[in-house]
């Protein structure tokens, strides 16, 4: 008779606790300066996705930004430009963790000086109305604010281009409107349909950043992403690296690892499913080829003559498309009943 030993082999994969506190480590401690502008860029970044995915952080972990948020109110005087980065971080702590009500005192600061009046765009006086109504504070009392960021978001010919700017803003201004996903952001269907070439766009571009951000506005405005986008950012979440140690720079793709597992934990799939240390990490994603977006934005371009019907333009395009470029262009033609629409748009037949 032969004994049979069972091993088990244990998991690289930390549990998701031990996983948040590592992250929150390196970001507050092992990548850049408390006093750098990309430090509080990552960290404000990092503290948002956990506060509005709701998740439970270990108040050990959090000690990490203590010594910074007992300095956050004097920064604030001295460098009241960073202020949305600031009242963003402090805000989310005391979400987070047992912290003070310095925040409460920041908003009334911010208010006293104005610092929201000095903002140039739209959308720059919604995140800072967004961050300051947290506290119960409106530094705008602006009741038009909210019709002219709807506007923008129908003006679908806008987003039948790319254009990332524009792209990101409409995302940003679902996310505002919607207060990360609390209310209704009472969005038309223009508004929609926008959000749905921007989506189509960055499918083509293999953008996956942008799609994520997409699809978490779709979930914030009540509707489901396409399932074809959706699967593809699960496979490009999983594809992801990360290096640790004292050695590795820190120039990587942190923004979209993050923005990809906010994806995962808005569709209720497990988040930062990867061997996260604790000390300096780099995230890196995996290798994409050339976009399909750009062959056939290169093609059409070499056309004497144009037209917005895709049912035309396809057999003039496929021609010139490589064989990776032919297979995301019809994951894309095929994953939104809107793409005939995006495409009469994208095409630009009238300035052929």
């Amino acid at each position: 008779m032969q004994n049979v030993i069972h091993l088990t082999v244990p998991s690289r994969i930390a549990p998701l606790e031990a996983r948040i506190t590592a992250l929150l480590g390196c970001f507050a401690e092992h990548r850049r300066k408390g006093a750098d502008v990309f430090w509080l860029k990552e960290n404000a970044e990092l503290l948002n996705i956990l506060e509005c995915t709701g998740q439970t952080v270990a108040p050990a972990a959090l000690q990490t930004h203590a010594e910074f948020y007992d300095g956050a109110q004097a920064r604030l005087e001295f460098f009241p430009q960073y202020y949305r980065f600031l009242l963003s971080i402090v805000l989310d702590l005391e979400e987070l963790g047992d912290f003070g009500n310095s925040s409460q005192r920041m908003v009334e600061f911010a208010r006293d000086k104005g610092l929201a009046e000095a903002e140039l765009s739209d959308l720059q006086r919604a995140e800072a109305r967004r961050l300051m109504m947290r506290r119960g504070v409106d530094p705008l009392r602006d009741p038009g604010l909210d019709d002219r960021l709807r506007g923008f978001c129908e003006r679908t010919a806008t987003f039948a281009l790319p254009n990332k700017k524009a792209a990101y803003e409409l995302t940003h201004i679902v996310y505002y409107l919607s207060e990360y996903g609390r209310r209704d952001p009472e969005l038309g269907p223009k508004a929609l349909t926008s959000l749905h070439f921007v989506g189509l766009t960055a499918l083509l571009d293999q953008n996956a950043d942008l799609l994520a951000e997409v699809c978490i506005a779709l979930v914030y405005a009540g509707q489901e992403p396409p399932q074809d986008w959706t699967d593809w950012l699960e496979r490009e979440t999983a594809a992801f690296a990360v290096e640790a140690g004292d050695h590795v720079a820190v120039n990587d793709d942190y923004h979209e690892f993050l923005v990809l597992n906010w994806h995962q934990a808005v569709i209720g799939a497990p988040l930062f499913r990867k061997p996260l240390e604790q000390g300096r990490m780099r995230f890196d994603r995996g290798l994409r080829p050339r976009t399909a977006l750009r062959e056939i934005s290169e093609a059409m371009l070499a056309m004497d003559r144009r037209s917005g019907d895709w049912d035309q333009m396809r057999r003039d395009i496929v021609p010139a498309l490589s064989e990776t470029s032919l297979e995301v262009l019809t994951t894309a033609s095929q994953s939104s009943a809107l793409f005939g629409a995006f495409f009469a748009g994208f095409a630009r037949a009238g300035a052929a």
